[in-house]
């Protein structure tokens, strides 16, 4: 699950991480009180209005109805409505969104962390999340924060650093001294760095997350360290520990039909190709999809139905897959195992008379329990719908009735 910038700052200032103090705004009324409110506890006169949505880039992205970018300064309190005006509502376009960029409902008017004496801050690239070759944590960072980072790694990746940790140990301090080290930090920001990335990687641990990445990393002029932005990712698998993470999720950012998927208790994946797929087991699911590819066909998502496949179950598969323009075909393969076949064929054929007319092609594979009933059933729905008994022949079916 994605957060927003502010979200994941308050979990970064929850663990001690000293953070860009800002106020989220939805509306241009609490502009003016945000503001006076955020002057006198930090004392900012020069704000920074960030457009908050679920991509990158935003420094560099373009507000399609105004022209204005995705992060902008304001220098003083009356130059921050028009700020905000030119962000809020409109569709931010960057290298991370579509064409038609993402909507903004909020935006985050923060403290301007570079004064009073910008010449004298330094920005540092810094994120936390597994290596899975070794099982193991890492910390990668470098010299080279900001904006430009894609361009850091791709040309110069030996500015890149990395700091694993075994997580039965957990970070130890000279692998803090490291860091601040290769940073090439000295004196109080040393210590303040090392603080900073010991207080991260508890947030990332503590938090359950997958990812943690802070582009920049500031060193402010009078050598504090801060998190300027926060792109956070939590594990879904462990929301059930932390409700109150769970209830930061931003339905609006989302596909709608992932979030319909979720909602109908589906595991679902779109992807680019013309063969919709409903499978039950993860396996089987990609097994379906390996011979749909080499049937000639590319599948157009990956939809596991668990082990539950009833009539209500199949019908919002079906629904979901057919919500894809490009879905030329169905291929269903189900194993019977704990349910059975016939009562899966029957679920088939209900669901497809509750959606109507169902435009393309089914194939339906039922194997296990009551498969032979299954397949009569199928065969005598007088839908448009075909039967296989083998993969090899779903394939066939495949190749012949989606072109």
């Amino acid at each position: 699950m994605n957060l927003h910038e502010y979200q994941g700052k308050s979990i970064l200032k929850k663990y001690g991480v000293s953070i860009q103090e800002g106020n989220v705004v939805s509306s241009l009324e609490n502009v003016i009180s945000s503001a006076n409110k955020l002057s006198e506890e930090t004392g900012t006169s020069w704000f920074v209005v960030k457009a908050q949505i679920h991509a990158g880039g935003r420094g560099k992205g373009t507000v399609t109805e105004t022209g204005s970018k995705g992060v902008v300064i304001a220098k003083g309190i009356d130059k921050l409505e028009s700020a905000v005006k030119g962000i809020l509502g409109g569709h931010l376009v960057t290298a991370q969104t579509s064409d038609k960029g993402k909507k903004v409902n909020k935006v985050l008017i923060a403290e301007d962390a570079y004064a009073p004496d910008f010449d004298k801050t330094s920005e540092f690239y810094m994120s936390v999340l597994l290596n899975r070759d070794t099982s193991k944590n890492i910390i990668m960072y470098s010299t080279e924060g900001g904006m430009n980072i894609e361009e850091v790694a791709e040309k110069t990746p030996h500015l890149i650093f990395k700091e694993e940790i075994d997580p039965s140990v957990g970070i130890q301090a000279f692998q803090c001294r490291n860091i601040a080290f290769n940073l090439g930090l000295e004196g109080k920001a040393f210590k303040e760095m090392m603080k900073f990335v010991k207080s991260l990687y508890s947030a990332y641990e503590g938090c359950d997350a997958s990812l943690f990445e802070i582009n920049p990393v500031l060193k402010t002029c009078d050598d504090r360290i801060i998190a300027v932005d926060a792109k956070v990712s939590l594990d879904d698998n462990a929301l059930y520990r932390h409700p109150e993470y769970a209830q930061m999720r931003d339905l609006e950012e989302e596909d709608p039909i992932d979030v319909e998927a979720d909602q109908a208790g589906l595991n679902y994946v779109n992807l680019d190709g013309n063969v919709g797929c409903m499978v039950n087991g993860a396996g089987l699911a990609m097994a379906s999809m390996d011979i749909i590819k080499q049937s000639g066909g590319d599948p157009a998502n990956f939809l596991d139905v668990g082990g539950t496949a009833n009539a209500d179950r199949v019908e919002k598969a079906f629904n979901i897959i057919l919500k894809d323009p490009n879905v030329k075909g169905i291929l269903v393969n189900i194993f019977g195992g704990i349910v059975r076949c016939d009562r899966v064929a029957n679920g088939i054929v209900q669901a497809y008379k509750n959606i109507g007319n169902i435009p393309v092609p089914i194939i339906v594979r039922l194997q296990g329990t009551n498969s032979v009933e299954a397949k009569s059933i199928i065969d005598n729905s007088g839908l448009n719908v075909h039967s296989a008994i083998t993969l090899r022949e779903a394939a066939d079916k495949v190749k012949e009735l989606v072109n």
